[in-house]
């Protein structure tokens, strides 16, 4: 059983920043679990408020089931209790609803919902996958809000009657007339995540909605970057999250922005700049070019003797 009820999960998650920590790959691309349990380690003695087990920036969709089990497991054994672990749920509602309970007897505390695998669907048939999802398991269940499985206020609502356990929403869209409309319609029956990829860049204006956390990918690999600006989100301090901005995010930005796929295989190339080297990314994905690793390495050195990590931060 879960330590958390789903509102517990959600509330707790919703209090502090979200992590996502990478999935490492050996040199012959199969899970690498001590590297796992050491980021996990080293990740947790930060100020973290859940981590995220096998998500997006986690290579989900590169992972078989097992390996989607093998991965939650390890982290909820790792963290042993000090912070909330949701384990990535997806593809077609028959598998999302296996890997559902599957997670939930590996002792993960919450879900977070992927869409499912390739086709676009009518919003009955999105609302029939969630709700499916939903009473396959006792745990919080989060719906990620992207790509092909974008709900319209009336279809969260409809779900949020119909699922006690659905209490989070993550906006991986940017549509902010409509995060206002779920946001006023359902009010604090959900908590919601800022899921856009390098969701630094929209914290502000999202907490101004009542979006009060958010999935940073590279806290994987600048912890003490992101634990501070975060700080400084949540104190709208604008000064100083704009000099984070200028100083690492804008240029993190035009690194991620050249090829596909670089918002996951980035975080890989970091973990490898700081010596935390955790493999390859799985295709069909591909990893920076050394050249790119290299500029990678020389903004992270920079960050550490900028203008922001020089700052003093007072507690959000």
């Amino acid at each position: 059983m879960s330590r958390l009820t789903p509102k517990e999960m959600a509330l707790t998650i919703g209090n502090g920043l979200l992590s996502f920590p990478v999935t490492p790959f050996d040199a012959s691309n199969k899970f690498d679990a001590v590297r796992y349990r050491s980021n996990l380690d080293w990740l947790c003695s930060y100020e973290v408020a859940g981590l995220f087990a096998a998500g997006g920036t986690g290579e989900f969709f590169s992972l078989t089931p097992a390996e989607v089990v093998e991965v939650v497991t390890t982290a909820v054994q790792q963290t042993a209790g000090r912070v909330p672990v949701l384990a990535g749920v997806g593809y077609g509602t028959a598998m999302a609803t296996e890997l559902a309970g599957a997670v939930e007897r590996a002792g993960a505390d919450g879900i977070l919902l992927l869409p499912p695998y390739l086709v676009f669907s009518e919003q009955a048939g999105l609302a029939a996958h969630v709700e499916a999802v939903c009473k396959a398991t006792s745990l919080g269940v989060i719906v990620y809000n992207r790509d092909n499985a974008i709900l319209t206020e009336d279809t969260i609502a409809k779900l949020c009657e119909r699922c006690p356990n659905l209490v989070g929403f993550k906006d991986g869209v940017g549509d902010i007339e409509q995060m206002t409309r779920i946001h006023l319609r359902m009010g604090d029956r959900l908590t919601y995540v800022g899921g856009l990829p390098t969701a630094e860049t929209f914290a502000l204006p999202y907490l101004e909605m009542g979006v009060t956390t958010y999935s940073s990918a590279v806290f994987n690999f600048v912890p003490e970057f992101s634990t501070k600006f975060y700080a400084a989100v949540r104190r709208r301090d604008r000064e100083t999250v704009q000099a984070g901005l200028r100083d690492f995010i804008m240029p993190l930005l035009a690194i991620r922005n050249r090829k596909r796929g670089y918002a996951v295989s980035m975080i890989k190339a970091g973990m490898k700049v700081i010596g935390r080297d955790s493999g390859p990314v799985r295709s069909p994905l591909t990893d920076l070019t050394s050249g790119e690793v290299e500029e990678l390495s020389v903004l992270v050195s920079r960050l550490k003797a900028s203008e922001f990590a020089s700052r003093s931060f007072a507690a959000a």
